[in-house]
């Protein structure tokens, strides 16, 4: 998949989905022309590790009886798991790769793919697709008495059109709807939400030396 450089316009093959420059040069240069206040972007990174920690709480609170706040919840969830993933690839992307690096191979496939497949639902529920499409809210196989909205599943989907989208953008959502389909279609939303979140914590952690307080 072929993009341009967000520095010197060059195209270029990422290696994941959020390469935005051809070389380390331009990724340097791109980060002096637009620096930001450090203190203002720890403090933002900071607030929403902690927004997001406490939607992936609800949904481990939330139980099945009450439907609406329950799907309510996993929007929540999807929306402060993609926020935190967006602010680390844009402004910290070498801490972020490094971390997933770090990870044996298998598990830094899980943790790409999850992240994937939630930028993917975020994606669809902007194109006015209900979240209730994405979500099958019954009791978990393994446990059924187990009524808490964490034990609801993803619903597999059929492949969007995407007809809006140009070429470039039309493979990176199939991408992530592919990764949709592997991680978390059929997986229990609790699941899902607590391996993006424990990723991104400790990327954070890594990149702002955010407290431990912020990140439990």
């Amino acid at each position: 998949m072929v993009r341009g450089c967000d520095q010197c316009g060059t195209s270029f093959t990422p290696r994941r989905e959020h390469g935005r420059f051809c070389s380390a040069d331009c990724r340097v240069a791109w980060n002096r022309e637009n620096k930001a206040d450090p203190a203002a972007d720890v403090n933002a990174l900071a607030w929403s590790i902690t927004a997001m920690k406490d939607a992936a709480e609800r949904i481990s609170q939330a139980r099945a009886g009450d439907q609406p706040r329950a799907f309510a919840v996993i929007s929540e969830a999807v929306w402060w798991v993609t926020i935190v993933d967006a602010t680390l690839v844009r402004y910290h992307p070498e801490i972020y790769d490094r971390v997933l690096d770090e990870q044996p191979a298998d598990e830094r496939l899980l943790t790409e793919e999850t992240l994937g497949g939630l930028r993917f639902v975020r994606n669809q529920m902007g194109h006015d697709v209900d979240h209730v499409d994405f979500i099958h809210p019954g009791r978990s196989h393994s446990d059924p008495d187990d009524d808490s909205v964490a034990a609801w599943t993803w619903n597999p989907l059929p492949e969007p059109s995407c007809g809006s989208l140009s070429p470039h953008g039309k493979e990176w959502e199939l991408a992530r709807y592919r990764a949709y389909q592997a991680q978390l279609a059929g997986h229990a939303v609790g699941e899902t939400f607590g391996r993006a979140a424990a990723f991104l914590k400790l990327a954070a952690a890594s990149t702002t030396g955010i407290t431990q307080n912020a990140g439990r």
